[in-house]
């Protein structure tokens, strides 16, 4: 049977996953807890904590995306056993990502007054601002773990990012309670509170994971990657032309959904924190997917490196299907839940209202953002970013959002139109996608 062939795929690949799951998701958990404990605090907190992470996720992301051209060439490295090569995939991601990180925030700090020039509710933007300054500072120690964990995932390893960032999460909430709402003896710093909490978090992962990866014996071997000097020159532009562009492809699409942000910021502030409602929780069924993506990148670089092209489509196809049956249940879950998952993170009935009908709409792009992020995990796993990066942007930037702007602005559909954009820019990508991996991969085999 044609399904026999598929089920080693599954079970290697899901071993990949789940680890990588629960730490996207453990991330995700982090920005929930946050959102939820601001939101006892009123939709202008909530709305506040939403436009200052439109500025943050705009560039963390670009910076992440950058970080992932360690997986890839790593696993081929791995498939080829050289160590060698490893060991200064490592030592090369950590520079490149320091240094980016220092770039990121000198963007952020120089940009930030752009909040107060896009026609956003003036009480939502003086408490973003200082939100914002705050967590523009774990822009360091995030892209130093980002780098640790690509390493390890590009390796096979994927638990130990889990269990750091699980740990981090119980260590987050705890001081979000300390620092939000002021006990044992802290003052209240509400949504700053929030911002001490996340750099906190943060700091201690780079700690943990970079302590881990020199000290444990199984990576003695690559220790020379903490080293400073020697660089390649070569390795650095082949890092960056596999990390550039999957960078932008994370801006072309997180911005998109930032820029509908800045939208609904338009209709008021209501508008605003329902949306921030249903993109948190559209976030955490994305992440469970982009673990699939990244064991999608880990074994199709792996078989690339081996050249065993047939295993590698398998493979990929594998995770496409687990990922439809996952982002099924959740697409049940947002529709049947409409009305009842907005309560979790406010009690204002007019934000409930509006958030409901974009729950409907995120249920019905599930199945489409899991196609895309498979895909793309799968293409970048070819070491193929750029032409993915021109289709996402095409997708979003020219057709999507220029349409959930029409249906809002010009027909008069208010939130529910956006939202219809991004539908369509998402089922676009997700088609462009696949037919760029099935293509490419039939060349190969």
């Amino acid at each position: 049977m044609q399904i026999e062939k598929y089920k080693p795929h599954l079970r290697e690949g899901f071993q990949l996953a789940y680890p990588v799951m629960l730490s996207q998701l453990g991330h995700v958990t982090m920005g929930v807890a946050d959102n939820i404990m601001v939101g006892n605090l009123g939709a202008a907190h909530l709305a506040g904590a939403g436009l200052a992470n439109v500025a943050f996720n705009f560039l963390l992301l670009f910076g992440i995306g950058v970080s992932y051209a360690i997986t890839p060439l790593v696993a081929t490295a791995d498939g080829e056993r050289n160590d060698g090569q490893i060991a200064s995939i490592l030592k090369h991601g950590l520079l490149i990502n320091v240094l980016n990180s220092l770039v990121l925030i000198g963007i952020v700090s120089v940009g930030m007054n752009v909040l107060y020039h896009i026609h956003q509710p003036p009480e939502v933007v003086k408490l973003a601002t200082p939100y914002l300054s705050i967590i523009t500072f774990s822009l360091i120690p995030i892209l130093i773990f980002q780098t640790f964990r690509q390493f390890t995932e590009g390796l096979s390893m994927t638990r130990i990012a889990m269990i750091i960032v699980i740990a981090s999460n119980f260590v987050n909430i705890g001081l979000n309670y300390v620092l939000i709402y002021g006990h044992f003896g802290f003052p209240a710093l509400g949504l700053n509170g929030a911002g001490y909490a996340t750099l906190i978090s943060r700091i201690l992962m780079a700690i943990a994971f970079a302590g881990f990866v020199y000290f444990a014996p199984r990576f003695t071997k690559y220790r020379v990657g903490f080293s400073i000097g020697n660089y390649s020159k070569k390795l650095i532009s082949k890092m960056l032309h596999i990390g550039l562009p999957a960078g932008l492809q994370f801006i072309f699409e997180v911005a998109a959904f930032d820029f509908s942000l800045v939208m609904m910021g338009w209709l008021g502030t209501s508008a605003l924190a329902a949306h921030q409602i249903a993109i948190n929780l559209a976030t955490i069924s994305y992440m469970t997917t982009s673990g699939l993506a990244a064991a999608a990148t880990i074994r199709v670089s792996n078989f690339l490196g081996k050249k065993d092209y047939m295993n590698l489509r398998q493979a990929a196809y594998a995770l496409l299907g687990l990922a439809m049956v996952i982002m099924s249940a959740w697409a049940i879950l947002f529709i049947a839940g409409r009305d009842l998952l907005p309560h979790f993170y406010v009690t204002d009935e007019t934000v409930i209202a509006i958030a409901g009908p974009l729950l409907i709409i995120a249920g019905l792009f599930q199945l489409s953002d899991g196609a895309q992020v498979v895909c793309i995990g799968a293409l970048r796993g070819l070491q193929d970013v750029k032409v993915p990066s021109l289709l996402i942007f095409v997708s979003y930037w020219i057709i999507g959002l220029p349409l959930g702007y029409c249906f809002t602005f010009v027909f008069g559909w208010g939130a529910i139109g956006i939202w219809i954009g991004l539908l369509i820019g998402l089922t676009l990508t997700a088609s462009a996608m696949f037919v760029r991996f099935y293509r490419l991969s039939n060349k190969l085999v």
